[in-house]
């Protein structure tokens, strides 16, 4: 039986705190083949974040499996699963995450330098091409606060996109948004799912259920 490309199987995640035992997830098993483009959904606390968190290998489940692309994500050391996450995952954040004192360019060159993914003299080049890809390439020399949300948020799925990820990851991608500008913002990610990108959101935009090839509602740490 072959192995889907993103594979969890009964993973649960729990939290200690003030004495308190808190399960934000419960022995999730979810399936993505390569190439959709999948909307997790739920209520504020279901562990929607907490799901994508142990996708990224930035958290880790406290039982089950976490398989991406072939690696066993939840078996990496910190230091391996830094270096996997350098060039398997892009990530997307609903309040960007840009670096202010970087122009657009370097914002989307800065994760080529840090994974050593590209010929240094390639860098620049590549950046300059997701930039025109993605339509925001006359806002290469600007800072973030010279740009708009819309377009801080092109640039970062730009940087996402740097190192040409297997997946990409969205936490409320279209949270921080107008509304034309998220519907803009979700047509764009179809977009590259039908270019063969592998993308997992997370949203409380119902509008993603037009967009997404899957959705999944979690609720309380659970699939339903």
């Amino acid at each position: 039986m072959t192995q889907s490309f993103i594979a969890l199987d009964g993973v649960s995640r729990s939290y200690t705190a003030a004495g308190a035992h808190f399960n934000a997830l419960a022995e999730v098993d979810l399936d993505i083949d390569k190439g959709d483009f999948v909307a997790i959904v739920g209520q504020s606390g279901s562990g929607k974040s907490t799901l994508l968190n142990i996708l990224s290998g930035i958290d880790r489940p406290s039982a089950g499996s976490v398989s991406v692309a072939g690696t066993e994500v939840h078996r990496l050391s910190e230091s391996q699963m830094s270096r996997w996450r350098g060039g398997a995952v892009g990530i997307v954040f609903q309040f960007f995450q840009l670096l202010p004192t970087l122009t657009a360019l370097e914002n989307i060159m800065l994760p080529m330098d840090f994974a050593n993914r590209w010929p240094l003299r390639e860098r620049r080049q590549r950046a300059l091409e997701l930039m025109e890809r993605l339509g925001v390439s006359r806002h290469a020399h600007k800072l973030p606060s010279a740009m708009s949300g819309g377009e801080q948020q092109r640039v970062a799925i730009a940087r996402a996109l740097a190192n040409e990820p297997e997946v990409l990851l969205a936490d409320e991608p279209t949270g921080n948004l107008d509304s034309t500008t998220a519907q803009s913002m979700l047509e764009l990610l179809a977009s590259l799912q039908n270019e063969g990108q592998t993308i997992v959101m997370v949203t409380h935009d119902i509008r993603a259920q037009r967009y997404a090839s899957r959705v999944v509602t979690l609720v309380d740490g659970r699939i339903q």
